[in-house]
């Protein structure tokens, strides 16, 4: 056990000398957040999915964006250099919360909000609680609706507290980066990561314990959540863009984005063929059209 803690620090502070933080912090409420912004125009605020952090954003769309708008990518809670809120798990709202918080006290007010995967669940929990300061709704191979399988087997080890003190540790301190490559590769199927999106992204960094701990426990109560969210998607009311890819295997359009785009009052849903759960990487140009078209429908453009 002795060792394993001390493999692990030392891959953790190796992951933080190879990744340091490339934006900012602010301070909400004693949690720490982190975040980067660049650009000038309407304001857009970029939520990442489970398992990474705002630099699968810096790789490629904010620069792209930054062009036209205001872009401000942020860490969720326990992810990249954001601080941990709930050790029980921080929830899409909580999340929501504090990132709708961080972005007033920033001065982005009604924000154009994009959500990837579990980042999307958070940004519909934000148009639906903080339904005053966000213009539009950008929603990209979003979690959003009730499933019936089971939580993975990794899931339910690195969440209860047995797995999370002992698995999880050696999970930090021994897997092989092989094995983060085949992760990444995952994630992109059927497509490719682009050239040197697995260097820049510091998923060293989603190894770290409290990363590991605080992403299982989110993914372990993200079905509950939605159940309770996903009746209140009719309170939305501000313009709202669903991409999502024909062949993601993560997130499951006929699950999530279909139902959703009937849920949500006059949402338009662009269906990719081909696409599998990464589209802001592998089909960009359409990502940020529907962005622009977010825009153009708040009357930002």
């Amino acid at each position: 056990m002795l060792t394993t803690a001390c493999t692990a620090q030392y891959r953790e502070a190796q992951a933080e000398e190879a990744f340091p933080p490339v934006g900012q912090f602010v301070d909400v409420n004693g949690t720490q957040v982190h975040y980067v912004t660049k650009g000038s125009g309407p304001d857009i605020v970029l939520i990442h999915g489970a398992s990474g952090n705002l630099r699968d954003f810096t790789f490629s769309l904010v620069d792209k964006l930054a062009d036209s708008y205001r872009v401000t990518a942020f860490d969720r809670p326990g992810l990249g250099y954001t601080e941990r809120v709930n050790l029980e798990g921080t929830s899409i709202n909580q999340q929501a919360i504090l990132l709708s918080d961080a972005s007033l006290q920033l001065g982005l007010e009604k924000p154009i909000v994009l959500g990837q995967s579990y980042g999307g669940a958070v940004a519909l929990a934000w148009a639906v609680e903080r339904p005053d300061n966000i213009s539009a709704l950008v929603l990209t191979a979003a979690a959003s609706n009730p499933w019936t399988t089971g939580l993975s087997t990794f899931y339910q080890v690195t969440s209860n507290p047995i797995g999370s003190a002992t698995v999880v540790p050696a999970i930090t301190a021994f897997t092989p980066t092989s094995i983060v490559s085949e992760a990444i590769d995952g994630v992109f199927h059927p497509q490719e990561a682009p050239e040197g999106y697995a260097e820049h992204i510091g998923a060293p960094l989603t190894l770290r314990r409290v990363s590991m701990r605080a992403n299982a426990m989110q993914r372990a109560n993200l079905l509950g959540e939605i159940e309770a969210l996903h009746t209140r998607y009719g309170e939305i009311d501000v313009p709202t863009e669903i991409v999502h890819g024909d062949a993601d295997t993560t997130v499951g359009l006929s699950i999530h984005s279909i139902p959703l785009s009937n849920q949500i009052d006059g949402a338009n849903l662009t269906v990719l063929e081909g696409i599998g759960h990464m589209p802001h990487h592998s089909a960009e140009p359409e990502v940020i059209a529907a962005i622009n078209r977010a825009a153009a429908r708040a009357g930002l453009r």
